[in-house]
């Protein structure tokens, strides 16, 4: 098992790791050689599959649970499995799609039809982000008409607000006496200013 590898990557901090670490442990995946990248896939610089990718060899064996683990989307997928398989020689079996296995049909006919598969499933995998980013837009867009406000709720002003907001405007005091009259940070008064719009 010393050239058997497994690799997870969760895309934020918040989410958890279990259901890939659980499936590559049942395959008795040595720990030293399971990689992890707790990271947004806004960009590729995954310290850990970097890593694991150098110390790989040819016929190494590289386990993933999904085949979105590899990139953010349809061409970075596609890239690293280029360089893994066709590059380094490495095998690569995806745990949630068995017919993406390279040990399998080394043959050209098994070669043309495991790409064929990875093409589909990468478009599939990248589909199905935007389509979750689309929702997430939407569902955002309709509360907001709802009258749902996201964020802190906003703390009601200091009784010396509208005062330090006048004579500001008047150009009597800076904004940093203003804020220190209203108790606040600079940047905060700055941002409440806004409703000083109202005061003449």
């Amino acid at each position: 098992m010393e050239n058997v590898y497994g690799y997870i990557r969760v895309s934020s901090y918040d989410q958890n790791e279990d259901r890939q670490m659980i499936a590559l442990r049942e395959l008795a995946i040595p720990e030293k050689n399971i990689f992890m990248d707790k990271q947004s896939g806004k960009d590729f610089d995954r310290p850990s599959y970097k890593r694991m990718v150098r110390r790989m060899k040819k016929d190494d064996l590289l386990y993933i649970k999904s085949i979105d683990r590899l990139g953010r989307n349809y061409g970075e997928i596609l890239e690293q499995w280029r360089i893994l398989t066709k590059e380094k020689g490495i095998d690569i079996t995806v745990l949630d799609m068995p017919l993406l296995d390279t040990r399998r049909g080394k043959d050209l006919m098994g070669t043309f039809l495991s790409d064929i598969v990875l093409q589909v499933l990468s478009f599939v995998a990248e589909n199905e982000r935007s389509n979750i980013r689309q929702r997430q837009a939407e569902g955002i867009a309709a509360a907001k008409d709802r009258g749902v406000r996201f964020g802190r709720p906003v703390g009601p002003l200091p009784q010396e607000f509208y005062k330090a907001c006048k004579l500001w405007r008047a150009g009597e005091i800076t904004g940093t006496e203003a804020a220190k009259m209203c108790g606040m940070p600079l940047s905060t008064f700055r941002y409440r200013t806004k409703i000083c719009q109202e005061i003449k």
